[in-house]
């Protein structure tokens, strides 16, 4: 069968898209969200390092070294992947950060996140999100101090 692929039809299904609010990149989580949560051969580090190879460069080189700092600075998390994304959570399973490649979503830069299980509080108000464009040994540095006051 011959499938309809005319403006009118493609636009159509982009208003249809639009309406349910999701864009593709959200959707393509979605999806890979409901992937890691079906049983998989790899475990959590399995997982995690498949997901940055996957990544294309620099977004790649730089979940890499964002991988070992929090590998290092908090030992006790444990990576997996979330939503399609590198991710390290607590024994019992809260992930307390992740990391977000700028392709992901299209955006200017890279993406340290943190969670609600992330022990950051400070006042009323704290960042839960970091831009990430490169490695520093300073960006480094606080990347492993977050990480270590994150994770408790």
């Amino acid at each position: 069968m011959k499938q309809d692929t005319t403006p009118q039809k493609a636009a159509q299904k982009s208003a249809r898209s639009a309406a349910t609010g999701f864009s593709a990149e959200e959707k393509a989580a979605a999806r890979a969200r409901i992937k890691e949560l079906k049983a998989s051969e790899l475990d959590g580090e399995g997982q995690a390092q498949a997901a940055i190879a996957a990544m294309t460069e620099p977004d790649r080189s730089l979940a890499a070294r964002v991988h070992a700092l929090i590998k290092a600075g908090a030992p006790g998390l444990s990576p997996k992947t979330w939503y399609g994304m590198p991710a390290y959570a607590t024994p019992d399973g809260k992930v307390v950060c992740f990391f977000q490649p700028a392709l992901k979503f299209k955006a200017r830069y890279a993406t340290l996140g943190f969670n609600d299980a992330a022990q950051l509080d400070d006042g009323a108000l704290w960042p839960v999100a970091y831009a990430l464009t490169e490695l520093t040994p300073v960006v480094e540095a606080r990347i492993a101090a977050l990480v270590k006051k994150a994770a408790g």
